[in-house]
């Protein structure tokens, strides 16, 4: 079975979006966009909730189209209508049991590219097994935090810190199981 890895930009205060879904204060270029990018070539899936799937339509996507065409890209939601010709998959509700059939069908590492509630859903159901944390140098103040959940928190083992000349600081967590 192939890792779930939560691979994300996160302020100091812990959000990964700002009020109204606001990533303005996120780096958008520059060597830890530079690293993420070679990381996401690696992931050969993607598994979104709906709020992240559709935040793409603000930058040009397309229902149904997938945003990361070299990767199977899998959108967790019961309210979501895709087109029938979707280059998406969905999956209605992703229980233990569907996340470890992605895990074992998957080629390589799974990206959970994001979403504060649904990450924070697998966080509590133990089906997170890294999180990559690119931390950047900004207070948000507010809007979705890094993991919406009140669920119980595992311990974390750090295997890997990097910093950047830009403030950025990577930092990539194994989750206990």
């Amino acid at each position: 079975m192939h890792p779930i890895i939560y691979d994300v930009a996160v302020s100091l205060d812990g959000y990964i979006a700002g009020p109204a879904g606001d990533i303005s204060r996120f780096a958008h270029d520059g060597p830890v966009v530079d690293d993420y990018r070679a990381r996401l070539a690696g992931y050969t899936m993607a598994l979104m909730g709906r709020e992240t799937y559709t935040f793409g339509y603000r930058f040009g996507l397309s229902a149904g189209e997938n945003p990361y065409p070299h990767m199977r890209s899998i959108v967790v939601s019961e309210t979501l209508d895709l087109p029938d010709a979707a280059a998406v998959e969905q999956v209605f509700r992703a229980t233990p049991d569907v996340l470890r059939r992605l895990k074992a069908e998957a080629p390589g590492p799974i990206y959970l590219c994001g979403g504060g509630r649904f990450a924070g859903a697998l966080l509590a159901a133990g089906m997170i097994d890294r999180l990559v944390l690119k931390r950047a140098p900004v207070l948000l103040g507010g809007g979705t935090p890094l993991f919406d959940t009140d669920g119980p928190r595992p311990e974390l083992t750090c295997r890997e810190t990097q910093g950047y000349a830009d403030g950025y600081l990577l930092q990539v967590f194994d989750v206990a199981a």
